[in-house]
């Protein structure tokens, strides 16, 4: 199923819901789910990486 494309809080908490449902793991959905926002103009920064 297409992810929807948006960027509020409830969009995205959809699409990881639906990318889980889907049977990918929480942090791959929760991944997919912040890009889409971000390619549909939100401002999430990207995650910091640990030295």
């Amino acid at each position: 199923m297409p992810l929807k494309k948006g960027t509020s809080k409830e969009v995205i908490s959809e699409n990881i819901r639906r990318e889980i449902h889907a049977g990918k793991s929480q942090k791959q959905a929760i991944a997919i789910a912040l890009n889409t926002a971000r390619k549909s103009g939100a401002k999430i920064p990207k995650k910091r990486k640990k030295k």
